[in-house]
């Protein structure tokens, strides 16, 4: 019984006294007095009853006020608890908001030359090179669309100090009672991956010698297909496995990988993990199926910028083989020559 109830007994409690009073003085019905009494007998016991109702509900109250109560304790630790390894973990983190403003930010971003309590605020954008500002705004406003990790390449240009090649690793997330979509970027200097990734490119171009280049593997014709979204890598790529005489031909996305296997059947099959839409592991899901239906079997590799990618997790999907790509060149055509059972010198 609520409030308004509790009122209403009170008030037909007084009327009760009141009628038992004017009968009491007015007539000398002896019957209707007991009536009387007896209502308010029972009006009373239902007055304790409500007491121990109220109670009761008091003594609950308590205990969900208490339950919860210890499970904020538990949030507070917790969070603290991933606060912490947020604010210490060894690589640079930041949270931005839709316009790129940072909102949190770790220790390890100290590689931009200011305190992390000085960069809250501040637009991530100061920080990236003037020339690549159109690119940075696009992939911005794409990336709040789009749930996968995205790969941005920029060139970061800390506070007064040198500038370096950065890999951003970008995620979309929304926090509870947040209003807005936010980005989580784990920032990667990969100037010396760079650095070795252009040397290679610029050995690529220069005029072809008379004689091959000397490769305990025997790779001449070998046709493979690699998949990845970012045209640097696909270059790259290219540039080192036709050195040892590999036919390469490659694609931006996994609808275009299909399209290409409809055509012809490479010898390996090499696929980034991580691209938007569609991923590396949708990519070899679908290829095994297409195995199936045409009864092939296509050695395939992961390749991975992602340097917390799991290796076990790429094998398990069905990939045979998984190297990062900042590996060595000659790791890649190691590999490449396993896969196609060309390894023998």
């Amino acid at each position: 019984m609520n409030r308004d109830q509790l009122l209403f007994e009170f008030k037909n409690i007084k009327e009760q006294i009141e009628t038992l009073y004017k009968y009491i003085k007015e007539t000398p019905m002896q019957q209707q007095v007991i009536a009387e009494l007896e209502a308010l007998d029972v009006s009373i016991s239902n007055l304790e009853l409500l007491k121990e109702e109220m109670q009761a509900s008091l003594e609950t109250m308590e205990i969900i006020e208490e339950q919860l109560l210890q499970q904020n304790e538990n949030i507070i630790r917790e969070r603290k608890h991933y606060y912490n390894l947020f604010k210490f973990a060894p690589n640079a983190y930041l949270v931005i908001d839709a316009q790129g403003r940072i909102k949190e930010i770790n220790y390890a971003a100290a590689l931009l030359n200011m305190l992390p309590s000085f960069l809250v605020g501040k637009l991530l954008i100061n920080f990236v090179s003037r020339e690549e500002h159109p690119f940075f705004h696009i992939k911005l406003n794409q990336s709040l669309n789009v749930k996968s990790v995205q790969e941005w390449e920029v060139s970061i240009c800390p506070r007064n100090a040198q500038a370096f090649d950065a890999l951003l690793l970008v995620k979309p997330v929304r926090e509870a009672f947040e209003t807005q979509s936010l980005l989580q970027i784990c920032l990667y200097d990969i100037t010396k991956y760079k650095h070795i990734q252009r040397s290679q490119l610029a050995a690529s171009q220069q005029p072809v010698l008379s004689e091959p280049v000397k490769t305990p593997y025997r790779l001449d014709g070998l046709r493979v297909l690699f998949v990845d979204d970012e045209a640097d890598t696909r270059e790259l790529i290219t540039a080192v496995l036709k050195q040892y005489g590999v036919i390469v031909t490659t694609v931006a996305s996994v609808t275009e990988a299909l399209s290409e296997l409809e055509r012809s059947r490479p010898d390996v099959i090499i696929s980034d993990l991580r691209m938007p839409e569609e991923d590396g592991y949708t990519l070899i899901r679908k290829i095994k199926a297409l195995e199936i239906e045409k009864g092939w079997q296509i050695p395939t590799a992961a390749l991975t910028a992602y340097l917390a990618e799991d290796r076990a997790k790429a094998m398990r999907a069905g990939f045979q083989s998984h190297l990062h790509k900042l590996a060595e060149p000659t790791e890649l055509v190691a590999m490449v020559a396993q896969l196609a059972g060309r390894s023998e010198k």
